[in-house]
């Protein structure tokens, strides 16, 4: 006999999973930010720059790998984050790698003014970006930043990702684990990009997931509850291990 799940039982599981997530949420950014102290804590100075030495050298670490990766080597096209100033795994010395050494095209994400949409799209740094003549200087140190001090795409820039257009994508996330499942910050940006670009690609065209996060953000021994809008990742680097 199969057993009919009410519409009771579906909304409570629902409910489960999200206080689950949230859950979860808390108890990695407390750790995080136990680790990796920002500026503007109480920390001491000491503290606070063997946190930037850390969080640089784990960084360095999981695009090491990356690097090497056979996928990464053949992708023309690459979807890539501008990390926060502190508190993430730390994404500029790649970018500077990837657009000056690598020669890949880089779309790195928009969400623009509304924070409410909910939504994002990944906008094309043409190859005219390039500031390789500039010592230390990348394309988008000019650029205005959002709420969370992250450089964004101007409005003018309207080479925007369609379906096809990327072949890898690395994403970010609060957490990952053992099968490949993610937990991101709880607003859903990357689920919905992730959709709108897959659905209506074929299989050879769609992007391939790799998830990237610092030791502390990896749940060895835990699971990460996912919905049915939760992507789950082709792969996951962290600094010690490809998953």
């Amino acid at each position: 006999l199969h057993t009919k799940i009410s519409m009771s039982d579906s909304t409570k599981n629902v409910t489960d999973i999200r206080k689950q997530k949230q859950l979860l949420r808390k108890k990695i950014r407390s750790r995080i930010q136990s680790v990796y102290p920002s500026p503007s804590s109480s920390a001491s100075d000491d503290d606070i720059n063997a946190a930037k030495m850390r969080l640089t050298s784990q960084s360095n670490q999981v695009f090491d790998q990356l690097f090497k990766l056979p996928q990464y080597e053949a992708a023309s096209s690459i979807g890539f984050f501008l990390s926060m100033p502190f508190g993430e795994i730390q994404t500029r010395d790649a970018i500077q790698r990837m657009v000056n050494k690598d020669g890949k095209t880089l779309y790195v994400p928009r969400v623009g003014m509304n924070f409410e949409l909910c939504d994002m799209d990944l906008v094309r740094c043409d190859s005219n970006c390039d500031s390789s003549n500039l010592e230390g200087k990348l394309f988008y140190d000019d650029w205005p930043s959002n709420k969370w001090n992250i450089p964004e795409p101007p409005t003018t820039n309207s080479n925007v990702a369609t379906p096809g257009d990327i072949d890898l994508l690395i994403v970010p996330g609060l957490a990952f684990d053992c099968n490949l499942h993610r937990l991101g910050q709880g607003k859903g940006y990357y689920d919905r990009f992730i959709a709108k670009m897959n659905a209506a690609t074929d299989t050879e065209k769609k992007m391939l997931l790799v998830g990237v996060c610092l030791e502390e953000q990896f749940l060895k021994d835990g699971t990460i509850p996912i919905s049915d809008h939760d992507f789950i990742m082709d792969m996951v680097l962290t600094p010690s291990e490809k998953f």
